[in-house]
This record gives C-alpha cells, structure tokens and sequence, in this order.
C-alpha cells in the first residue's frame, strides 16, 4: 500500500506491506526506497514493513532545509502514524536518525546498518574537503539537494557522531548493529585505510561501553544493504 504525509511543508512518500510484527526502514542520505527495493521485500516475508523516502529523496517533495533536525522529523512525523511501537532498523543516516528517535521515544528494539558509529575522529578533517566536495558536486547532478546541502549534512553527521554516545545510554530496547568490514571500500590508496580502521574503533568503543550490543560483521563496503540484502534479511529476521 503507497500512500503519503504532509509535514513541515513537505510530502513523505510512504509505502506498507508484508506480515507480522511492524518494522520501519529508515534509510540513509541520498538512498531511497527503490534502491532498497530487495532488502524491502525479503524484511515483508517475516515483518509488516513500513518504508518512506526522507525529504528531497526519492518519491518524496523537496524542502527549504535539509538539517539533521528536519530529517528527524521526518521519521518521527512517520512513526506517528503507527499504532505499535515498531523494530525501528535504519542505515547510515537512517541509523543516527533510529537512535536519536529511540532515545526519546519508545521503538520495539534497533537494528543500526552502517550508521550511528562514534567514531574516535571525524571523517571530514580540512585534508577531507576536497575530495568530498567534489564527491557532493557529483551526486548532486541527480538528486534535488545540492551539493552544499549534502556536504553540510555530511558535516552535521560528524558533529552528531561525536556526542551519539551520551545518546545510547537513554536506550532501553535491544539493540543489534550490522556494519561493513571496508565502510569506505577495499582500496589501500589515500584515507580508505585509515577510514575503515576509524570505522571499526568506532565499534569497538561502543561495545565496550555498551556490551549488551549485539553486533554482526558483513564483508562489505557500505552499500551492504543492497549488495547483502539476503544476509542482513536473515539477521533482521531473528531480531
């Protein structure tokens, strides 16, 4: 079932369908339900599956702002539309945005995809920007947010990242996190190393706080939750 919300002057698109207990898929920046189109078909075979495309994305309207705030909203003003709390899964963004609802609201449990990681060091330092300027003047040419839109939400998530921790202790539900081995890919050139080893010292630090946290490792880079959909499925299906 396709159907829509209209919140703080945009459109969310949404979609629902499948059996079983409800679950939403929050996804991350500039992916959208399409994208996830498999992942989102397996998940309906063991869950009520809600999807959405956040503001600017996909089926969904434009905006004026493209805050983390405002992309909070979003999914909050989409879990409002339920009546049972849900198995809130998000990715990347998506998961910084689970885990900022959940330490407010009440969610059934979490599972984080490739997101919410506290990072011991922020991922764009001044040595970063170029690269990821031009990386965001890329993806701009097909998305409605422009590139100063993506490299300053980009910015935002290193801010957010910094202080999540303080976050996941006001979580009271299960928590299970599925990441990728090689977030930023496998080459051995430039910050790819040293990205993916800041990626996994990410992890390590929270589940040393936190170890009630489960966690599962995928041979992946971070576009798991399309190329690994059937194994993330699998997981999702025992949480």
């Amino acid at each position: 079932m396709t159907t829509e919300i209209h919140h703080d002057g945009v459109t969310i698109a949404m979609c629902r369908g499948g059996r079983g207990r409800p679950l939403v898929l929050c996804p991350g920046l500039l992916t959208t339900q399409d994208d996830l189109r498999e992942l989102i078909e397996l998940l309906r075979l063991d869950h009520d599956v809600l999807s959405f495309d956040l503001r600017g994305h996909g089926r969904s309207s434009p905006a004026d702002r493209y805050t983390f705030d405002a992309l909070l909203g979003d999914l909050t003003a989409v879990l409002a539309t339920l009546d049972e709390p849900p198995l809130l899964v998000g990715h990347s963004l998506g998961a910084d945005l689970a885990v900022h609802h959940a330490a407010k609201h009440a969610v059934a449990g979490l599972v984080l995809i490739d997101g919410a990681n506290p990072v011991p060091e922020p991922f764009l330092g001044e040595a970063d920007l170029p690269e990821f300027r031009a990386m965001a003047e890329e993806l701009a040419a097909h998305q409605s947010l422009t590139a100063a839109d993506i490299l300053a939400l980009n910015l935002e998530i290193d801010v957010v990242r910094a202080g999540i921790l303080a976050r996941y202790r006001q979580l009271d539900r299960p928590v299970t996190m599925i990441m990728s081995t090689s977030m930023a890919g496998n080459s051995e050139e430039g910050r790819t190393p040293w990205r993916n080893r800041n990626w996994r010292a990410g992890v390590e630090r929270l589940t040393r706080e936190l170890p009630s946290i489960t966690t599962h490792w995928l041979d992946a880079d971070h576009r798991l939750v399309v190329t690994h959909a059937p194994e993330i499925a699998r997981i999702l299906a025992r949480c």
